[in-house]
């Protein structure tokens, strides 16, 4: 290896590329603390972010583990509360519900007293570290996002996938499962330009 000759260097990879929509993998979250407190919530250990406008969110990145994205990381925001109202919060707490499900193996309609206690946290540091089931989506810009100059779409984690998947194995064993063609990726792309416009 010479710092002087990169004919032996790897070919760069093409980590810039947009994961096609709805690309089921397996995740870790690791939440990137932001140091925002608030006990009477019971958000202790520095682990949320307070924003200029009031939101409070867990900022998480999520890294594949296996299959073709194996290593990529998507980034993405779970809402715990907004000055707007209560429906980001509630979104955030439907996620992190559906990932500890994902997580410990429990069903969506799973009413048992292990399955109760598995929905349980002892606090953010619970999901440090949490593996789970996810679909890769591809989403537009937020006007918030628009606003910090940013235009492109964008890979992010929403969506979870549940016990109850056909593929939920498959996935959580590092293998994924079929993945839509990048023409369908393409699609969707252009619905979502579409309908922000």
């Amino acid at each position: 290896m010479s710092w002087m000759n990169f004919s032996d260097a790897e070919e760069q990879s093409n980590n810039g590329d947009l994961i096609p929509h709805k690309t089921p993998v397996k995740v870790v979250m690791k939440i990137r603390a932001g140091s925002y407190n608030d006990p009477s919530q019971g958000w202790t250990g520095g682990f949320a972010t307070l924003a200029d406008s009031g939101s409070v969110y867990l900022d998480c990145e999520f890294t594949i583990m296996g299959g073709k994205y194996n290593k990529r990381k998507v980034w993405s925001l779970v809402g715990l509360s907004s000055p707007k109202g209560p429906k980001w919060g509630e979104m955030g707490r439907s996620f992190i519900r559906a990932a500890l499900e994902s997580a410990r193996g429990i069903a969506p309609n799973d009413t048992s007293d292990l399955a109760t206690k598995a929905r349980q946290i002892k606090g953010f540091g619970d999901l440090d570290g949490l593996e789970f089931a996810a679909f890769v989506e591809v989403k537009q810009p937020s006007d918030q996002e628009k606003a910090q100059g940013y235009t492109d779409p964008k890979n992010k984690i929403e969506t979870v996938i549940p016990t109850t998947h056909k593929d939920y194995a498959s996935i959580m064993a590092g293998n994924g499962a079929a993945t839509p063609t990048t023409s369908a990726a393409a699609r969707h792309i252009g619905q979502q330009a579409a309908k922000s416009s």
